[in-house]
Parts: structure tokens; C-alpha cells; sequence
């Protein structure tokens, strides 16, 4: 379990802290020479049963509330400590304000110095801090007088703390692991160490993991967890990363950076959020307000949209869309603190809902209705809400990293949620049953009357046919759609061209003639049939009409328009695929060159070159500088041949 200490400057935090745990968290020379904390200070307590406390205290002086804010983001309990002679300061109400902002509802109240005044003092400040805490997320925390220099009252704080570690145990580890960066130092002998909160998961040594929002890579080379070496880390537990990368040094990672498992590395500069103005502020918060943006460890500068009213008045919530100068690591339900653009008092605080808000249409009633649905804490709930408002499905993937969900979390609730699940693994969409059955009957009826107005054609190429629409889907989804239709045989696919399986294109009387001239032509030229000119020339037709009836019965589907003045059967095509296709899986990476795939093929070179390009256009391939990469298989892409009316 992690503490963190707070209050007033001089109220004796580090001392009290001491007195629990034998340790000095004052580490800098600074502090050393002032007498007050200025940075993050930590001390650990091991309990009887193998568990371990621990503490990170914070500075109390206004000036590093900063700092402080970068302390009690994660934390377990707050022990919030104040001086029975001074009682109740401003930094102890501010940070009663951050720590019922941040939503913490374990915690007790330390009243130290109880030696230096007389009991009624204590049964005073005692009594003022109970009116303090009444309305706040800690009303009816415990009070513990105690005196750090005569002991008194510290065995009972102490046993206080220990029996609600005890009561609480160890969280189970769940998402993604996610630690909060607040220092990082080199180590002789060991290299690069960074320190932190854990927020989420479970971390092992060996582990690869990732800085974000940078994204450089890094392996866990040693960990300690709560101030012990150990081979694994968890949630509600201080580590200390051993880390090591390729050009990996210090000055490459800052404090408010995060590690992360590779699944939630996702930076982001917009995410909406649902914050609380404070009571005490002057005046509403206005829209477009500059603002600090305190989440985890990170301090960045951000304005708030609000979405809906143009303000929001002291003590009242509002949803808003905070705008980030530079992008961040966040997830759904992450704590957050505002505070003024000059950094000199805290203004408002709430959650994270969407890490991921659009930069359009933030206020339309149908994005609004969407944060709603998000808004919602059941996971399952949640997404039912959101496939029942999203006509084009829900990105899956996006949903879990959103929502901090591991693998088998995931997997769990897609079983548990009413869905159809389309795409391939890592980009697949959800739907509404309901909503995906309207797409593929409108794909059809759309279809059946394009037929009807073009009865000698193959089929609308397939960015036609989703044009057509009345709210044309997202093309990554339509492929999905067209590709479920033709695996349960309701339509017919080829060449990016589609078609009902019981139509027939119908050929005029001429093009058949022609045709028969030409395809034993074509079928006998295999990968490598002669172009147009030459084709004419062995047929005794001129060029250009030639080149006509090729252009129409592209359109049919009997042949593919390859290059300029190139054409070739949908056999052969699909065969030139296919040897792409076992080429790549040859071939270290999957990479495929034009040289490669000529040697293979045994075409020629400039017909190799149309022929990749072709595969390009079709969405068969990715061009890569001078390599290609298979995205689909070719029986995806190239279907089946077509027979001859």
C-alpha cells in the first residue's frame, strides 16, 4: 500500500513520517539547508506479514504544489497531517481540495505537534478539522493527535496504518501495466533507473515495455518493488525500473513520462472529461480558459472546452474537452488536476472519460451522446451503449486501450457484449447485430439496382457501390462488409468489382463475335499476353476498336485493364497473386521487390512494373520505397474468374 503524506509547510510531515518508518525522506542538500520539502521524499515500513508500506511525502510550501500533485496521483491513503498549534493552513485546505478532487476516500488526519500546546488546543483542531473534512470524499477520517518528537500517539497511527494495509491486501494486477515516471537517475554499474507509482498490471523482469508519449522501447534489465529487489512488479506498488534501450540516456525520459506495456502506448493531446470547479473559485470557469493540466506525474499547459454551457460556476460539474500543448499518456478514469495558467492555486479536478476526443463536432448532440455512453463505469453497459449510437461500430481495439483492458480482459467482454465482430486481429470493429444485418441488406438492394440499370456490366466497382449509400460506411468497413457477403455467397467479389450471384452481364451480339477472337488470344499468352497493338496485328483488327471492346469487357469483368495498353485475363491475375504471395513468404521481413517478383514470375520488366501497381491500386499490396508488403491474399482480392455469358 502507498501513503502519501500532505499538508501545510512546517506542519512536520517529514518528521512524523520519520517517526513511523526510521527514515529522513529529505534527500536534497537544498532541504537539508532550508528545513522544508521541496521535492518528493519516499521511506517504506515492512509489516509483519511481508508486505510493505509505502510513503511518499510531499512539500507543503505553495510554491511546489507542483511538485506535490506529482506525488498523490496513484496512491492508496492520505495522511494528512497538521500542526496542533498552527491548525488548519491554506496548503492544508488546498490539498484537502486536490486530495477530494483526485476522489480519495481513504485517508486519516495526523494533528502533530501535540506537545507544544495544551489538550483543549488538540480537542479544537480536532474539531475544526472534522468540520473541514464534512462534504469532502474523506468526511469521518480518523484523527490521530501525535507528538514526533516525544512518540506520543505513534504506535497507535502506526498500527492504525498496518491494520488497513492488512484490510486492504494486494489489489489483483488488471490492464495494461502503466507506471508514472517521478524520477530517473544512472546507477553505477547498472545504468539507467526510473522510479514511480504503478497504476496498472503487473511487471516482470525481462519485460519490453515502452516510454511513452516518446515511444522509445526499453527492456527491464532489474526491479525493485516498494523498496525490495524483486523479479516482479504490481499495481499499488512504488518500483524502481532498472531500464535499458538502444540510444536510451536520461535526458531522454522527464518526469510525467510513462512506462507502458507496447498495447498502451497510445499518446494523445485531446481527451474529454468530466471535471468539478471548486466552491471557493471567484468567478466560472470560462470556455477556452488556459489551464495546468496535472494527470499522473505530468504538469502540462491544456485549455478547456466545455461542452455545452460556455462556463461552469463555482461547485458545479461539467463535461469539457481539454486541449493539450503536448501530448500525454492517459486512460479512462484517470484522476486529474487543474490549476490556474499562472500555477498559483488549484481551480478544478475530475476524471478522464474519453483519452481520445476528436478535434470536430466536440459539442454536436451526437458526440455528446457518445461521451455519455462512455461515461458509463460497466464496461459491458458502456459498449452496448456506444454500438447502439455508432452506425459505423465501435473500434474495438481503440475501446480497450481507452479503457485500460489487457488482452483476456478484452476478449472477455467482447463474449460478454452482443456484437458482431469484424476485421482482422488488432483492427477489429464492433457493431450492433441489428446494425450490421441493415448494412448487408442495403449492400444488396443497392447492388440489385445497379444491375437493373447497367444489365451489361460485371458489377459497380465496390467505392461505387458504398458511395451509393445513404451514409456511405468507412471504406476499411465496407471491405469488411463486402468480404462477409461474399463468404456466405450472397454476392459475388472479384477485382475489387462485385456482383449478385445470379447475374449475368449481357453481351451484344458484335462483342461476342469479338470475343471468341480474342480470348483463346489472350488465355494463350498466359502471364505475358501481347499488348493491344500487337494483339490487333496477330488478329487482323484495327487498334482502337480492339481496345473499345477490351475497355467493355473490363467492364464485364472478363478481362483486367493492366497499365496502358495491357490486358489480361482474371486467371491470370489472380496467378501472378498467388506467386506474390509465395514469394513473400520466402523472403525474410515479407518484403518483395520488382526484381524478385519478375524472376519469379518470368514476365517481363516493364509488365512486372504495371502488374505491382495494379496489386497496389487493388489494396493486393503496400508500397513501400522500392518493397511491397502482401496486405490481403490473393483470393480475397482477385475472387474467382468469370465465365463468358
Amino acid at each position: 500500500m502507498i501513503i502519501a503524506t500532505s499538508g501545510h509547510i512546517d506542519h512536520g510531515k517529514t518528521v512524523l513520517v520519520k517517526a513511523l518508518t526510521g527514515v529522513d525522506t529529505d534527500r536534497l542538500p537544498e532541504e537539508k539547508k532550508r528545513g522544508i520539502s521541496i521535492d518528493l521524499g519516499y521511506a517504506y515500513a515492512p509489516l509483519d506479514d511481508d508486505q510493505v508500506l509505502g510513503f511518499i511525502d510531499v512539500p507543503g510550501h505553495e510554491k511546489f504544489v507542483r511538485n506535490m500533485l506529482a506525488g498523490v496521483t496513484g496512491i492508496d491513503y492520505a495522511l494528512l497531517v497538521v500542526a496542533a498549534d498552527d491548525g488548519p493552513m491554506p496548503q492544508t485546505e488546498e490539498h484537502l481540495a486536490i486530495l477530494d478532487l483526485l476522489g480519495l476516500t481513504r485517508g486519516a488526519v495526523a494533528l502533530t505537534k501535540i506537545d507544544r500546546v495544551d489538550p483543549a488546543r488538540v480537542e479544537e483542531v480536532a474539531e475544526l478539522m472534522e468540520v473541514l473534512l464534512d462534504g469532502t470524499a474523506l468526511e469521518g477520517a480518523p484523527v490521530f493527535p501525535v507528538s514526533s518528537i516525544t512518540g506520543a500517539g505513534i504506535p497507535a497511527l502506526r498500527d492504525h496504518l498496518h491494520g488497513v494495509a492488512r484490510d486492504a491486501g494486494e489489489a489483483a494486477p488488471r490492464g495494461q501495466f502503466r507506471l508514472a515516471i517521478d524520477r530517473r537517475f544512472t546507477v553505477p554499474g547498472a545504468g539507467l533507473v526510473v522510479t514511480g507509482t504503478v497504476f496498472s498490471g503487473a511487471v516482470a523482469v525481462e519485460d519490453r515495455l515502452m516510454v511513452s508519449p516518446t515511444g522509445l522501447p526499453v527492456r527491464v534489465r532489474g526491479l525493485h518493488a516498494q523498496n525490495r529487489e524483486s523479479a516482479t512488479g504490481r499495481i499499488g506498488q512504488r518500483c524502481a525500473l532498472n531500464i535499458v534501450g538502444q540510444g536510451l540516456d536520461k535526458d531522454k525520459i522527464h518526469r510525467g513520462d510513462w512506462i507502458v506495456g507496447p498495447a498502451a502506448h497510445a499518446p494523445t493531446s485531446r481527451l474529454d472529461a468530466r471535471i468539478r470547479l471548486l466552491r471557493s473559485e471567484p468567478r466560472p470557469l470560462k470556455h477556452w480558459t488556459p489551464v495546468h493540466l496535472h494527470l499522473g506525474a505530468t504538469d502540462v499547459n491544456a485549455r478547456v472546452a466545455i461542452l455545452g454551457d460556455r462556463q461552469i460556476a463555482p461547485g458545479d460539474s461539467a463535461l469539457v474537452q481539454l486541449v493539450l500543448d503536448q501530448p500525454i499518456g492517459a486512460v479512462r478514469d484517470d484522476r486529474l488536476i487543474l490549476r490556474d495558467q499562472s500555477a498559483l492555486r488549484t481551480m478544478a479536478g475530475g476524471r478522464v472519460i474519453d483519452p481520445f476526443a476528436p478535434a470536430r463536432g466536440r459539442s454536436r448532440p451526437e458526440r455528446l451522446d457518445m461521451v455519455a455512453a462512455m461515461e458509463i463505469d460497466d464496461a459491458a453497459e458502456a459498449l452496448t451503449s456506444l454500438l447502439a449510437l455508432s452506425p459505423s461500430g465501435v473500434d474495438l481495439a481503440r475501446f480497450a486501450t481507452a479503457r485500460n483492458l489487457a488482452g483476456a480482459e478484452a476478449e472477455d467482454l467482447w463474449r460478454r457484449v452482443d456484437l458482431v465482430r469484424i476485421g482482422r486481429q488488432g483492427e477489429t470493429v464492433g457493431m450492433a447485430p441489428n446494425r450490421w444485418q441493415a448494412l448487408r441488406e442495403e449492400a444488396l438492394t443497392a447492388l440489385a439496382t445497379w444491375h437493373r440499370k447497367n444489365t451489361d456490366r460485371f458489377g459497380p466497382a465496390e467505392n461505387a457501390l458504398r458511395l451509393s449509400f445513404e451514409k456511405p460506411p468507412r471504406p476499411a468497413l465496407f471491405e469488411e462488409l463486402i468480404a462477409d457477403l461474399a463468404a456466405s455467397g450472397d454476392v459475388v467479389s472479384a477485382n475489387r468489382q462485385v456482383r449478385l450471384p445470379d447475374h449475368q452481364p449481357v453481351m451484344a451480339d458484335k462483342d461476342k463475335k469479338m470475343w471468341a477472337m480474342v480470348r483463346p488470344a489472350l488465355e494463350a499468352g498466359g502471364l505475358q499476353p501481347p499488348a493491344v497493338h500487337d494483339l490487333a496485328a496477330d488478329l487482323g483488327l484495327a487498334p482502337d476498336p480492339l481496345f473499345g471492346f477490351l475497355r467493355r469487357a473490363a467492364a464485364q469483368g472478363l478481362v483486367l485493364h493492366i497499365g496502358k495498353n495491357r490486358f489480361l485475363m482474371p486467371d491470370a491475375v489472380r496467378e501472378l497473386g498467388e506467386i506474390a504471395e509465395s514469394l513473400a513468404l520466402t523472403i525474410e521481413g515479407g518484403l518483395i521487390t520488382a526484381g524478385a517478383f519478375r524472376g519469379e514470375s518470368g514476365i517481363g520488366r516493364n509488365l512486372a512494373i504495371e502488374v505491382l501497381e495494379h496489386f497496389d491500386k487493388a489494396g493486393f499490396t503496400k508500397r513501400t520505397g522500392d518493397t511491397r508488403s502482401i496486405l490481403k491474399t490473393a483470393a480475397e482480392i482477385f475472387g474467382a474468374s468469370v465465365s463468358p455469358p
